[in-house]
């Protein structure tokens, strides 16, 4: 029973600390936007002025966007995996959850700076559902990740009987199941997000 107690009480602090990375991202996102130069300003304005002409234009080309999506996406699914079987990742992972959650917040500031009323609802139509649904994922594999490397940790150098070979098994169906997460936010990026977009670009 204490062992369970243990067990859950160490998971929830896992949580906290991933639940606050992901804020302090946030926050940093957020502030961000009003703090640099004017320069990257007038660059970011361009950019985003590029992605929704091409979106109300209806020039997106969509198997390129899904397959970049899926790439980018899928090599950082595998990055943060690859760290949690390494003793070393843990502070990586960390840095990439941060990242994460600053780019989300740091687009959805620009867009709504920029664009002004019009920008908030283009702004929601941007992050969610893939940018959101993706957050979580990143949240449950860097979850996952850091709790392998502890345990790996923990077997290493503090000689602790912990069967490796079953949370590894358990580790890897995670991998799987945020695999299909990501494909699935893929193609809410590719497919859903112009259509929604499309409604406040007229």
């Amino acid at each position: 029973m204490k062992l369970k107690t243990d067990k859950l009480w160490n998971q929830k602090i896992l949580y906290l600390v991933l639940g606050i990375v992901i804020l302090i991202g946030i926050g940093t996102g957020f502030f961000y936007q009003f703090f640099i130069g004017k320069e990257m300003k007038v660059e970011i304005i361009n950019q985003m002025n590029h992605f929704f002409t091409t979106i109300k234009d209806g020039s997106l080309n969509f198997s390129n966007t899904l397959t970049n999506s899926i790439s980018s996406n899928g090599l950082s699914l595998l990055l943060i995996w690859v760290l949690g079987i390494s003793i070393i990742g843990i502070p990586f992972i960390l840095i990439h959850l941060f990242f994460k959650a600053f780019v989300l917040s740091f687009s959805f500031i620009s867009i709504i700076t920029n664009y002004h009323f019009k920008g908030l609802f283009l702004g929601l139509m941007y992050i969610f559902p893939h940018q959101v649904l993706n957050l979580v994922i990143w949240l449950l594999l860097s979850f996952y990740a850091i709790g392998f490397s502890i345990k790996l940790i923990k077997v290493l150098f503090f000689k602790k009987n912990i069967n490796l070979k079953e949370h590894f098994k358990k580790y890897t169906k995670i991998l799987f199941i945020c695999s299909l997460m990501l494909i699935l936010s893929s193609l809410f990026e590719t497919y859903l997000c112009p259509w929604l977009l499309k409604f406040f670009l007229v």
